[in-house]
């Protein structure tokens, strides 16, 4: 079977590592040819392209492919995509992101693609933007889901999310969990050098974020209890993974409130470093109010962290209140605030939560079982559709 994968660009982040992950994993499938194309990628966030080009043949870089709506770029994209697909002719496209997305399934179609896939990362319209925008992108995911065989979802909130937007049928939707390697964050540990190094001392109880920062991801909120957190635990100290356009602008609050002793902005981080940084955590905090299911939630559970989430799309999957963690209202910043005082002071309370989040991530997000499922669903459709021509 023929694969082609398209994705918007490969910068650091939840879904262009669920999609690099699914491509090699995929690749080492019987009778799989897997191949990825993406955009140009550009920016703060990071580049996964170098792991992508370390395997020969793999991806193939559609320059017109940008992330900002542009009627020329996209319509460029949009013919080179369909040239691509008529010269290779794959059996399967699975396109990832809003602009590949839209672009990549219609390319699939116009080229005849029998076999078109969808993984709903995160929704493209919701209360996060204007009435406009909304409108724009519903319409869009509408007409992109009349040529599409079948829909992959992060997490069930997506699928409920398209189905009331009148997008598909609740059978044309599967979801399977982004995995991702294990290993490394079921052994993360709390390294005293490695937390000095990052200005930690063995006495502070740390709260971590890991996002991008930029709009939606919840900083800002973060900030906005801190006073709060210091006035009960004056030992707590925030510590925060992640790069964007907005780092100044947090850089520069952080300054004018005299805070920079206690908020570590550690910057972009690599992948494999990651489970360092989450072992150098108690807690850790996910507010972003845009989100399918941001791998930061599990990749802290498999380290033993309980999670504090806003109560937005998938969140609550895996941040099971009470038992894994506890999910907040978004906005509600007392209620925040409070939930990240108790358990910077109760380190039972951080152990028995972190240990029921490894157990379910455990069982749940292996990579391999991501790229077993979707193995499996990409024969089932080529099987239906083998079925559907036998009896035509």
């Amino acid at each position: 079977m023929r694969v082609a994968h398209v994705i918007t660009r490969l910068i650091v982040g939840g879904a262009q590592e669920n999609t690099l992950a699914s491509v090699l994993g995929l690749r080492g499938q019987p009778g799989m040819e897997v191949e990825l194309l993406a955009g140009p990628t550009t920016g703060p966030e990071g580049s996964l392209e170098g792991r992508a080009r370390e395997v020969p043949g793999l991806l193939t870089v559609v320059p017109s492919l940008v992330r900002a709506v542009h009627p020329w770029q996209d319509a460029r994209a949009y013919l080179a995509l369909r040239r691509h697909f008529r010269v290779r002719r794959p059996d399967l496209v699975h396109t990832h992101s809003g602009k590949a997305g839209i672009l990549g399934r219609w390319a699939a179609h116009a080229a005849g693609v029998p076999i078109i896939v969808h993984t709903i990362h995160g929704p493209s319209f919701g209360p996060f933007q204007g009435a406009v925008p909304n409108a724009v992108y519903r319409t869009a995911e509408r007409r992109a889901g009349r040529v599409t065989t079948h829909f992959v979802v992060v997490a069930q909130a997506m699928r409920d999310q398209y189905l009331a937007a009148g997008i598909g049928r609740a059978e044309q939707y599967t979801r399977i969990w982004s995995g991702f390697p294990l290993e490394a964050y079921l052994a993360a540990r709390s390294d005293p050098d490695f937390r000095a190094r990052l200005g930690l001392g063995p006495e502070d109880v740390v709260v971590g974020k890991m996002a991008r920062l930029f709009r939606l991801k919840g900083h800002d909120d973060l900030l906005a209890v801190a006073p709060r957190l210091w006035a009960a635990r004056p030992n707590l100290k925030l510590l925060l993974v992640g790069d964007g356009e907005w780092r100044k602008r947090f850089e520069a609050r952080v300054a004018a409130s005299g805070w920079s002793g206690r908020v570590v902005f550690a910057g972009l981080v690599p992948p494999e470093a990651v489970p360092q940084y989450v072992g150098a955590m108690d807690v850790l905090v996910h507010l972003s109010t845009r989100e399918g299911l941001a791998r930061a939630l599990p990749q802290a559970l498999a380290a033993g962290k309980p999670v504090v989430a806003y109560d937005c799309d998938g969140a609550h999957e895996v941040c099971l209140e009470g038992e894994t963690g506890f999910l907040v209202r978004p906005g509600d910043l007392a209620t925040l605030a409070q939930r990240l005082v108790a358990l910077a002071d109760d380190a039972g309370l951080r152990a028995r939560l972190g240990a029921r989040g490894r157990a379910l991530v455990a069982e749940a997000f292996p990579v391999e079982r991501m790229v077993t499922d979707l193995a499996a669903l990409y024969r089932r459709l080529a099987g239906d559709r083998r079925g559907g021509e036998a009896a035509a």
